[in-house]
């Protein structure tokens, strides 16, 4: 472990190649639920599990089969699911080889597993003779796994806890399938909007924006925090009134009332900053509060999968879009 609980493991000439974490996942890319069964006993998401297939464990196998090929990763989490694999990977020790070389392996070998697959369904399949060099297409693994590393302190926590909620979150979004579909042509004050969760609250009386001023920040951080303890405190009292909250909760002080909010079963429209992508789902306070219909997630942005920060520009837009929502007419709300 290095300084401020992060990773080296890229240090020059030797990227993915030193002690580290890392999250991997291995989908298959038709979605279809080849790897295993959901099983919800009861209809109660606590108690869902996966039941493997034929397939799922022989790819469980070879993932729990690699650390004897490679002594110095060991896995220290996995979950299968329908159709995906997560799991998680310490590197304890520096390796002559790339993590990336370890999961490369581990994906040659679920392709075999998907090439055998096809050709039990479809006789007539046949990879014919090519060169060893030459992926070989098949019609279950065809997507390379996706690989993070796990760096900053509490993602590995964090972590854990999302690969162990797995099989009971798609059991809340099987058993509730209305509350996690994305809406589309949501319209507010001229905007178009998709949303996830409960659109219900676009039917209320009141709303009130969360939008915590850097000068109410500047006083506090020189020692007089009134004005920015009144207000956030003033958020919560209006929550507590049935007033719906809006806001995109982009610093610490609004997340400090988000959580709040949530922690109480307040209702409150978040504003995210990407759209979303194909079986979204999300993050876990959210999750559970989109599941109790607390919230509506709504973003006026298409998907991107390469968006990582949040600009300048966009906090300010999003800020102007909760004072958009806030002062709408109801009666006007699409």
């Amino acid at each position: 472990m290095a300084e401020n609980g992060q990773w080296h493991w890229q240090k020059s000439g030797e990227a993915w190649k030193g002690v580290g974490i890392y999250h991997v996942t291995l989908t298959v890319p038709s979605r279809e639920p080849l790897l295993g069964k959901l099983v919800i006993p009861e209809n109660d998401p606590k108690k869902a599990r996966v039941e493997r297939t034929e397939m799922g464990n022989a790819l469980v196998d070879k993932l729990l089969s690699h650390p004897s090929y490679y002594p110095e990763v060991r896995i220290l989490q996995f979950c299968l699911m329908p159709d995906h694999l997560h799991a998680i990977l310490h590197v304890m020790r520096p390796m002559n080889t790339s993590i990336r070389t370890v999961v490369r392996s581990f994906w040659q070998g679920a392709k075999k597993l998907g090439k055998a697959y096809t050709k039990s369904i479809d006789p007539e399949f046949d990879s014919g003779t090519i060169n060893k060099d030459i992926d070989i297409p098949d019609s279950v693994f065809t997507e390379r796994p996706f690989v993070r590393p796990l760096s900053r302190r509490g993602q590995l926590d964090t972590m854990y806890h999302y690969i162990r909620m797995n099989p009971e979150r798609l059991a809340t979004r099987r058993l509730m399938p209305e509350c996690f579909r994305v809406q589309e042509g949501i319209e507010i004050a001229g905007r178009m909007y998709c949303g996830v969760g409960n659109a219900e609250l676009l039917q209320k009386e009141k709303y009130m924006p969360v939008h915590v001023r850097l000068t109410m920040v500047d006083e506090a951080e020189h020692g007089d925090n009134k004005r920015l303890r009144d207000y956030m405190n003033s958020c919560v009292i209006a929550a507590r009134k049935g007033i719906v909250m809006v806001s995109p909760f982009i610093s610490k002080q609004e997340q400090a009332v988000m959580e709040v909010l949530l922690k109480e079963g307040l209702s409150f429209i978040y504003i995210a900053d990407n759209g979303f992508r194909d079986y979204y789902k999300p993050q876990d306070s959210l999750f559970d509060a989109v599941a109790r219909k607390q919230v509506l997630i709504l973003s006026p942005w298409e998907y991107d999968s390469h968006k990582k920060h949040v600009s300048r520009a966009e906090c300010v837009e999003m800020n102007i879009m909760a004072e958009e929502i806030s002062a709408y007419n109801v009666d006007e709300m699409g």
